[in-house]
């Protein structure tokens, strides 16, 4: 079974996704929220609203069933009106005691959010790629999907049902991987992995290398697996993915090495014979030309940063 690289790299980055909470307004309403320290995710579950995103010229609308991920570190405002003054959402929640809130009737409005947590480390494998924020709108190809995953989050959030904070962090996780998958399938422009994987031209290559990175991959077999001369793929395998394809694969090595490093024991010697390298040094060779430490620098390193959080 072919590997999906896709999968691979939200493994990698431990995305985790939670429901925070969320609020309904009526009438005139303007909430101004701080910027997020996490990548953030909301959707518009009942009417609509402005959305401001410090930075970003214009306000966007948001419909029944839009959807917003925002990766930079900017506060925003969700609005009934753009020119309407802003409360700060920090004082509402407070004010509220919970995690729900309510600004003037709640009768037009229905907002829920949460956040993507990712691991400190490889957590920029993804953070990289992203844009600063992805707009969704519920008339995209994947509305349906969306459409159901919002109305069971608004029930789960609403009902007193056993394990319903469990279900409410599944389906978290799902829409978070549906708004990626969106936004794959948009035009937009997009860096690294993440484009590559857009480009259905040169994903053969990347699942053999994600499926078995250790093997001695050559350009010829890569370029075999996508129909292509070695010229025209490597072409556009670095048009896609930024970085040459065993370029690409070194890197992918070094992300692994980095994660087993840091969660477990395993001697340098195996890690680098599970990665396909010759010997240990030629593996401590590559990863400190690749990360600036030796394998065991950095996993002394990533140990004490663990002790200290």
């Amino acid at each position: 079974m072919s590997a999906d690289p896709f999968s691979d790299i939200l493994q990698l980055t431990n995305a985790e996704s939670l429901m925070t909470g969320g609020f309904t307004a009526g009438g005139t309403w303007a909430i101004r929220f701080p910027a997020p320290d996490k990548i953030k995710f909301f959707a518009v579950v009942k009417g609509s609203c402005w959305v401001c995103i410090d930075g970003e010229a214009e306000p966007v609308r948001f419909e029944t069933g839009d959807v917003g991920l925002l990766t930079a570190k900017r506060s925003f405002v969700l609005a009934s009106d753009p020119d309407v003054p802003p409360i700060e959402a920090m004082s509402v929640f407070s004010r509220a005691k919970t995690s729900s809130a309510a600004l003037g009737d709640g009768n037009d409005f229905g907002h829920v959010g949460g956040h993507v947590l990712l691991d400190p480390a490889s957590g920029r494998l993804l953070l990289d790629v992203l844009p600063p924020w992805i707009h969704v709108p519920a008339a995209s190809p994947q509305a349906t999907t969306f459409r159901w995953l919002l109305d069971r989050l608004v029930e789960e959030k609403t009902s007193d049902l056993p394990g319903a904070s469990l279900v409410a962090a599944q389906l978290a996780q799902l829409l978070f991987i549906q708004i990626l998958r969106a936004h794959l399938k948009t035009s937009e422009p997009m860096a690294g992995w993440l484009r590559a994987l857009g480009d259905p031209r040169i994903a053969p290559a990347l699942r053999l290398m994600h499926d078995d990175p250790a093997r001695p991959w050559q350009l010829d077999e890569l370029a075999k697996a996508c129909a292509m001369s070695r010229t025209t793929f490597a072409f556009h395998f670095k048009k896609g993915a930024g970085v040459a394809p065993l370029t690409y694969l070194a890197q992918w090595r070094m992300r692994l090495a980095e994660r087993t490093l840091r969660e477990r024991n395993t001697p340098v010697a195996l890690i680098a014979q599970s990665l396909g390298y010759t010997s240990e040094s030629a593996f401590s060779n590559a990863f400190k030309r690749m990360t600036g430490q030796s394998p065991k620098a950095y996993r002394y390193a990533s140990r004490a940063v663990d002790r200290l959080s």
